[in-house]
């Protein structure tokens, strides 16, 4: 019989087993991989998450195992830059600052930082029922008793679907190639994330380490041919947008639909809570999917420290989280779809430079801004 079960070891579900390690729970995290490896080559954790980290005692290691970024940047396709926005005032404020890392760094101090029996790989969930408490059945045989059950699952959350029986994914209309690589970026890019749009299709590039750079490329799918090559896609760009992606190895290069989760009515059901995607889902276009995900822990960790009542928990953990997750869903999907306007750029493109910078600093502080 095990007390508490997290089921996922992505970042949200790693970062809930630091925060609970910290208030002193017992708990085992049951990963679906034979190994904890990276997917998504690259990752920014935002302010919100440094936060965290922070009081999690990882900051340090953190910012050591990647980039502080300090600016972003949306430009044209020439990297003629037509809004920035410049976080060093927020950092100050509070005390952290956005890091571009490697996933499987992030996912490795996490790790790292957990007693090493708290996680149980190769455990791939198949069956969840809840009877005096949850029977749990892995693809591996094993099955097992829970009273507590966290699931940090995902979009196709196994947890979700069976349990609460909701969710809709849905398909933004959007592909995404991401790109690590070993590559020399001029120094005035080192500290800065770049995004630049085009028609109907977009890229982005941050350092992420000493030597490699993390990029994306995303297209709206319908004006592409499935077979189209991203160097094609993107010749109109800027050179060093080509530079990149022809430096890349084909293997480390994944492709992915963007997808992100309706909003469900409920996210928790008697002893059983979800968090990040497996709860709400987001598009990746304000960087903040994973950062959701750790403020979720963040919230759940703060509510225990005042209640030991797992459910009046779950409930005023929704309760505080709702508002934002919603705000970031939908906001994300909006900018994913101006983003990669097919008509108009050029106008998008001025509106957007008449945007004061206050106005962007006031939207990336709604955002980082934890809740308690």
């Amino acid at each position: 019989m095990k007390s508490i079960s997290i089921i996922g070891a992505g970042i949200g579900g790693l970062t809930l087993g630091n925060v609970l390690q910290q208030n002193g729970y017992d708990f085992t995290i049951y990963e679906s991989a034979p190994e904890i490896k990276p997917v998504g080559a690259g990752i920014m954790m935002a302010v919100n998450a440094m936060q965290v980290f922070d009081q999690l005692g990882l900051k340090e290691k953190i910012e050591n195992a990647g980039n502080k970024i300090h600016r972003i940047t949306l430009s044209n396709e020439s990297l003629k830059p037509f809004s920035k926005t410049e976080i060093l005032e927020l950092e100050n404020k509070y005390k952290s600052c956005n890091v571009a890392i490697h996933r499987a760094e992030l996912q490795r101090i996490l790790a790292e930082n957990l007693n090493s029996k708290s996680i149980e790989l190769n455990h791939s969930l198949t069956k969840i029922e809840k009877k005096e408490n949850y029977i749990l059945d892995f693809k591996n045989g094993t099955q097992l008793e829970s009273k507590m059950v966290f699931g940090a699952d995902g979009i196709k959350s196994q947890v979700r679907n069976q349990i609460l029986k909701t969710g809709t994914i849905r398909n933004s209309g959007q592909k995404c190639w991401r790109g690590l690589v070993d590559f020399e970026l001029q120094e005035k890019y080192h500290h800065e994330a770049f995004e630049l749009w085009g028609k109907g299709k977009r890229f982005g590039f941050v350092k992420i380490s000493d030597k490699k750079v993390y990029w994306y490329a995303c297209i709206n799918e319908k004006s592409f041919s499935r077979y189209s090559e991203i160097t094609e896609i993107f010749k109109g760009f800027d050179s060093l947008v080509l530079n990149l992606i022809e430096a890349t190895e084909k293997e480390n290069i994944i492709c992915n639909d963007i997808s992100d989760l309706a909003p469900i009515p409920q996210w928790y059901s008697e002893n059983l809570c979800l968090i990040g995607d497996a709860a709400h889902a987001t598009t990746p276009n304000m960087g903040q999917g994973a950062c959701q995900a750790i403020e979720d822990a963040y919230i759940i960790g703060r509510l225990l420290e005042k209640n030991n009542d797992f459910n009046s928990v779950f409930a005023e953990f929704q309760k505080i989280r709702r508002k934002k997750v919603d705000y970031i869903v939908n906001t994300s999907r909006t900018i994913g779809k101006i983003s990669q306007w097919e008509h108009g750029n050029n106008l998008r493109n001025f509106v957007m430079s008449l945007i004061p910078e206050s106005i962007n600093q006031k939207m990336a502080q709604k955002i980082i801004e934890l809740e308690m």
